[in-house]
């Protein structure tokens, strides 16, 4: 069997996944930090020394991310390309994804697909952190909540909060005018949610929105918060089991194929993963 291994080098985490033949063997996240290449090597000597391989086994590998030009890799693909790829092969005989949302630490990527999985227009947020899950991040400290509890508190609220500003500085004002208002923090959770649902969806409708819609990126998991994007949005979501890898995971997918075609054999990647739901 040949390995291959996609990497993504986010801002704020950095994910491997490696796969062999038709399956993905494994993955591991971890913070980026400020080396990324010590990053990626500690990620992958942890997954090749659980999964029994040595690094000779792995046989391509491609770089995607704000990282992807300062870590050693074959190739290197953007996020848009790797994401798009993930998104199809997910979805391969359920339905044909033609928008993508990402929603990453630092930025926000809405992404219009042909019928065939290819890029065809994008807007992108990535000159502050608003609606990312930096600035998730930020309220979950503010609120004293784990991050992970975002979404379910947020399903207790009653009373939803207009929250006028996204940017984190001025969302952590309001944010805080609201707690001594005497707000419920399940309220404010779901305004917050609300709240970026509204700056997504102003991106949607720059480039018009197609079914079916694919989420992925960290904040995805976040039950709460896509449901607010369906409402903002009104068509259904669908989600991978795991968000936060499907950009590596479309690295690695890109990584097979190329390595099937430098070696001058047909095989590709098809069929169904696990990591969906």
């Amino acid at each position: 069997m040949e390995f291959v291994a996609g990497i993504d080098i986010g801002s704020t985490t950095t994910k491997i996944v490696i796969v062999g033949g038709h399956t993905i063997i494994g993955f591991k996240t971890s913070s980026t930090g400020t080396n990324c290449k010590k990053t990626v090597k500690l990620l992958l000597d942890k997954m090749l020394k659980d999964h029994n391989l040595s690094e000779s086994e792995i046989r391509h590998t491609v770089a995607t991310g704000y990282g992807r030009r300062i870590v050693p890799a074959h190739e290197i693909v953007t996020e848009i390309t790797a994401n798009a790829k993930a998104a199809t092969w997910l979805m391969h005989g359920k339905v044909t994804v033609r928008t993508l949302i990402n929603i990453g630490g630092q930025d926000c990527k809405v992404i219009s697909l042909d019928n065939n999985g290819i890029m065809t227009d994008f807007a992108m947020n990535d000159k502050c952190a608003a609606g990312t899950g930096r600035f998730l991040e930020v309220m979950s400290r503010i609120l004293e909540v784990e991050l992970d509890e975002l979404g379910t508190l947020s399903e207790k609220a009653t009373d939803i909060p207009h929250i006028n500003s996204l940017c984190t500085v001025f969302g952590e004002s309001e944010v805080i005018s609201l707690l001594s208002q005497g707000k419920k923090v399940e309220d404010i959770i779901a305004g917050i949610h609300k709240s970026i649902a509204k700056r997504v969806g102003s991106m949607v409708k720059k480039i018009g929105i197609q079914e079916a819609v694919f989420f992925d990126g960290g904040p995805a998991s976040n039950k709460g918060l896509k449901s607010a994007l369906e409402k903002e949005l009104r068509v259904d979501l669908h989600v991978p089991s795991d968000p936060q890898i499907t950009t590596a995971l479309g690295a690695a997918i890109i990584a097979s194929e190329r390595f099937a075609q430098k070696t001058s054999r047909s095989t590709v990647i098809t069929g169904q993963s696990p990591l969906l739901l």
